[in-house]
C-alpha cells in the first residue's frame, strides 16, 4: 500500500558536500555512511504524483542510488548552484512531454539564463530537457497536495521553503536554506507534522541557521518530528544525534519518512 506522502532525502549536505575535497577532518574521513552527504534535495511521492525539490550537482547519482524513475514536476527553492546545476539531468523525465518547473519569477529568470538551451529549445532534439515554466505566485496543487511557498531569508538570495498539505492536514514543511523566516511564516507552519530545517553547524553563520537556531525554531513550531538537513562537515551524525532532544533528529541521504 502506497503511503499518503513519502519524503526521501536525496541529499542532506551543504554546498560543498561531505566529505569535502581535500579535507582531513574526522567527519570527512568517517566510516559512518550517514556522514556522506550530497547536496540537499528531497523527493516526494503520493499515490497520484511525484516531484523533486531542487536538482543540485549530485542529482543524477541521487536518482540512481534511490531508484527514482518518476518525476512529474520540479520545485526550486532558489537559484544557488548547489540547488540547480543538475537541471540537465531531468532529461529522462521529459520523455512523455514537457516537465512542469515551479519557481519564483526571479529564480525562473535565473534558470532561463543558465539553461537557455532548454528554454529556447534551440537545436532541441528528442530526449533533451523540455521544461514547462510555472511561476510560483501563491499556493498551488500537485495532485491532491496543496503546496504553499514560504518566503525565507537566505542572505541576499530570494528563497522559498515549502509547506505540503494533504486533505487539510499540514504534513511537512521544508526549509533547506534558511537564516530567518519572513513575517507570518511561523504561523503558517505551526503544528506541522514534520519540520525539515537547515542546521548547518554549531557556530553562527550569516545565511544559514545553526543547530541552536534550528532547535529554537522547532520549539516554537512544535512539530511531531524535526529533521535537520543541509549539514556541513563540522557535524558528525552520531555525535550530533546524541546531543539532540526527543523528536529532533539528523537526516541522512536515503532516509525515507512516511506520513
Amino acid at each position: 500500500m502506497v503511503a499518503d506522502l513519502t519524503i526521501t532525502f536525496l541529499g542532506t549536505g551543504t554546498s560543498q558536500g561531505v566529505p569535502m575535497v581535500g579535507c582531513n577532518c574526522t567527519v570527512c574521513h568517517s566510516s559512518d555512511p550517514r556522514d556522506w552527504r550530497t547536496r540537499s534535495s528531497i523527493y516526494l511521492q503520493t499515490p497520484e504524483t511525484a516531484w523533486v525539490v531542487d536538482t543540485g550537482p549530485d542529482f543524477r547519482l541521487q536518482c540512481l542510488k534511490q531508484k527514482v524513475t518518476r518525476v512529474d514536476a520540479v520545485l526550486y527553492t532558489h537559484s544557488h548552484t548547489d540547488h540547480v546545476t543538475g537541471f540537465d539531468d531531468l532529461r529522462p523525465f521529459c520523455h512523455n512531454g514537457p516537465l512542469p518547473i515551479y519557481a519564483s519569477p526571479s529564480v525562473m529568470a535565473d534558470l532561463q539564463r543558465m539553461f537557455a538551451f532548454a528554454f529556447t529549445q534551440e537545436n532541441w532534439y528528442p530526449g533533451y530537457v523540455l521544461p514547462e515554466p510555472r511561476l510560483i505566485e501563491g499556493p498551488f496543487m500537485l495532485g491532491n497536495t496543496r503546496i504553499t511557498p514560504l518566503p525565507i531569508e537566505h542572505g541576499r538570495a530570494a528563497a522559498f521553503g515549502f509547506l505540503f498539505e494533504r486533505h487539510g492536514s499540514k504534513k511537512a514543511a521544508y526549509l533547506s536554506d534558511c537564516k530567518k523566516l519572513r513575517e507570518g511564516v511561523e504561523e503558517q507552519i505551526a503544528g506541522v507534522e514534520v519540520l525539515i530545517v537547515d542546521a548547518l553547524r554549531h557556530r553562527p553563520h550569516p545565511t544559514h541557521m545553526n543547530v541552536e537556531e534550528a532547535l529554537e525554531l522547532s520549539r516554537r513550531i512544535a512539530p511531531k518530528q524535526t529533521w535537520f538537513t543541509h549539514l556541513c562537515h563540522e557535524l558528525g551524525h552520531a555525535d550530533t544525534e546524541a546531543s539532540l532532544p526527543a523528536g529532533v533528529n539528523v537526516a541522512y541521504d536515503g532516509l525515507k519518512v512516511t506520513l
